[in-house]
C-alpha cells in the first residue's frame, strides 16, 4: 500500500506551519531543506522509533539529512533533495557513496517501502482519525 497522505493533516492542530517555502529577493520560489526536512520528521514521528535532522552531516539550501529509526529498529540515513528523498546509509549519520536507492516523492513512500510497521501504524492513525470524524459528524 503506497500513500501520500499524512493521517495526521486531516486534524486541525498538527503543530506545525508551512513555512517550508521562502521567497529569494527575485520573488522565485527557494526551499530551505533543512525547513523542509524538520516539517518531514513532524509530519511522520508519530509511527516510527526515532526521526530526527542529523546535526553531523551538514545541511545546505539543496540538501538536508535525516535519521531514522523504524519500528523494526532498522536505522537509516536519509538524504532529501529537490528530488526526493532516498536511502544514503543504513546507520545514523552514515552516507555510503555505493548505495543506490531510487528515490521517492514522498517520506510516506518510502518508510512503506521499507518498514511494514510504518505501514501498519500510519493505517491505524488514520482508521482512528476517520472514526473520530464520523463520531463528531453524528453529535
Amino acid at each position: 500500500m503506497e500513500t501520500d497522505c499524512n493521517p495526521m493533516d486531516l486534524s486541525n492542530n498538527t503543530g506545525v506551519e508551512d513555512i517550508s517555502e521562502l521567497k529569494d529577493f527575485e520573488g522565485t520560489e527557494v526551499k530551505d531543506m533543512r525547513v523542509e526536512a524538520e516539517a518531514v520528521v513532524n509530519d511522520v514521528l508519530f509511527a516510527v522509533s526515532n526521526m530526527f535532522v542529523s546535526k553531523s552531516l551538514s545541511c545546505a539550501e539543496d540538501v538536508a539529512y535525516i535519521n531514522v529509526e523504524t519500528r523494526e529498529r532498522n536505522r537509516y540515513c536519509l538524504e532529501l533533495t529537490e528530488a526526493g528523498l532516498r536511502v544514503v546509509g543504513y546507520a545514523f549519520d552514515q552516507v555510503d557513496d555505493g548505495v543506490q536507492n531510487p528515490y521517492h516523492e514522498t517520506v510516506y513512500s518510502l518508510l512503506d517501502s521499507v518498514s511494514p510497521a510504518y505501514r501498519e501504524a500510519f493505517g491505524n492513525a488514520l482508521l482512528q482519525r476517520l472514526e473520530a470524524l464520523k463520531r463528531d459528524g453524528e453529535s
